[in-house]
């Protein structure tokens, strides 16, 4: 048993909810069933966000592997919307455990984004996962409540966690995040111009495979099926020809000519329910097609757009065992439900999908505050090609030179993907070999671009390996 671990398991009855090093003693997570032994500690619980409508938000929290009292914080959002970042981020793709096979019990991540940070992951919007809320119509959100309602999470978060508030703050995610990440940045930059004593110190933000302009992103799926030889020329040319992505929304509102519904439902036929459109080089496992959930599929217009997906039964299995959830201090009210990793209980303010973020990243740029969009170049549902372009637009309306030609970055040796940089404080990278969620599909090389987003450094551009 770790030194750590024997130490709280001395101290709890003593100490009761005396904070230990700031941190609340309630929230630590003493070990989690089936979890192998480490150095460093993990807090989960909720923070209330609305207290009159019983609304509360779960949270999970990994110390830093090393010299935690030295490094930053990083907040990690999945999409969806309405899909689990504790399911998602800390026990899918870079958080420091996974679940083992058996659904019994957990095993280490090599590559564990807490190398280089420590790491939050927030259930949100309630709902989602464990956050709940006691006032039903709260399901019935969106954007711009979700944003507020993380602003809240995070003051009073850091009244749990207060030398957190003099720390450096990474604000990353994916997918929908795309609208979460900037839209909550936009709150804490109105935050920090209003307010007269504590300010977010918000050093950089980090979104993949971002949906960021749904009208350049919705072409470029199909841009991305026929680029990979996955549609015809016709169909290709049809879609672009007959479809009018300018009109493009999630609402249905707006009509489709004939020739653009069935060139668009030709090009799904021929792409199949047999391959992952969130890896496309992957080989699918059957029976997980079946759980897939594909949060905007349903109000979509076209089949393709969707955002996120359940990627395992043994992480549901786990986090649904009694002994786990103690463990997390979650499910404090006996939710009617089980956990899964996206809610069926959220009603999304669907139409917000269209929103077009690009205006927040300027915002976000002009308060100085590095923006870093990466791609993982396997993903056909937010594809490289549309982020790429938008990133170039935004670059170019606020008049940002290159000033790191496009390239290739390195890892281990490798080609870690293609880069480039404007105005020394946007840049964009793919991430070889990556699908649409990057550290899980390519953990080496998502904890080697994290590093350097972290430490304010760009993409190695030479061969020799670099620093995990």
């Amino acid at each position: 048993m770790g030194g750590w671990v024997l130490m709280s398991l001395l101290v709890v009855g003593m100490l009761g909810s005396i904070g230990v090093g700031g941190y609340p003693m309630e929230d630590l997570v003493v070990r989690l069933p089936g979890q192998p032994v480490v150095g460093f500690r993990q807090f989960a619980g909720y923070v209330d966000v609305d207290v009159k409508a019983g609304r509360s938000l779960f949270y999970y929290f990994a110390e830093a592997e090393k010299d935690a009292d030295k490094k930053p914080l990083t907040l990690w959002l999945n999409g969806g919307p309405g899909c689990s970042s504790v399911g998602g981020g800390a026990f899918t793709e870079l958080g420091p455990f996974f679940p083992r096979g058996d659904g019994r019990g957990l095993q280490i991540n090599p590559k564990s984004w807490n190398k280089a940070s420590n790491i939050l992951f927030v259930e949100s919007p309630a709902g989602v996962g464990w956050s709940y809320s006691n006032t039903s119509k709260d399901y019935n959100t969106g954007d711009a409540s979700t944003a507020e309602d993380m602003h809240e999470f995070l003051m009073r978060w850091y009244e749990k966690f207060p030398e957190f508030t003099s720390r450096d703050l990474f604000l990353s995610g994916e997918s929908y995040a795309g609208h979460y990440i900037p839209q909550l940045a936009d709150v804490l930059l109105n935050h920090n111009k209003y307010s007269k004593d504590f300010k977010f110190k918000i050093k950089g933000v980090a979104i993949g495979n971002p949906l960021l302009k749904l009208e350049r992103d919705a072409p470029s799926v199909y841009e991305y099926f026929w680029s990979h030889g996955m549609v015809s020329d016709e169909i290709y040319l049809s879609i672009m020809n007959h479809c009018d992505f300018e009109d493009y929304t999630f609402t249905g509102s707006h009509n489709e000519s004939n020739a653009c519904l069935k060139a668009v439902s030709d090009a799904n036929i021929i792409v199949g329910d047999y391959i992952n459109n969130y890896d496309v080089i992957l080989d699918v496992c059957y029976p997980s097609i079946v759980e897939q959930e594909l949060r905007l599929r349903k109000y979509a217009t076209k089949k393709s757009v969707g955002v996120d997906v359940c990627m395992t039964y043994e992480r549901k299995f786990y986090f649904n065992l009694p002994e786990v959830q103690k463990a997390l201090h979650a499910n404090r009210t006996n939710l009617p439900y089980s956990w899964s990793m996206c809610s069926e209980v959220v009603n999304y303010q669907y139409t917000d999908g269209n929103i077009n973020i690009l205006p927040l990243l300027r915002r976000i740029i002009k308060n100085n505050i590095h923006v870093w969009v990466f791609s993982g170049d396997q993903d056909s549902v937010v594809p490289l090609l549309g982020s790429r372009t938008l990133v170039r637009e935004l670059a170019h309306d606020m008049k940002l030179k290159v000033t790191l030609p496009y390239s290739a970055w390195f890892h281990s040796g490798q080609v870690g993907g293609w880069t480039t940089e404007y105005g020394n404080i946007l840049t964009f990278a793919t991430v070889r070999g990556a699908a649409h969620m990057v550290p899980y599909a390519q953990p080496a090389r998502a904890l080697g671009l994290f590093h350097s987003i972290i430490n304010g450094r760009r993409l190695p551009n030479v061969t020799h390996p670099s620093m995990d």
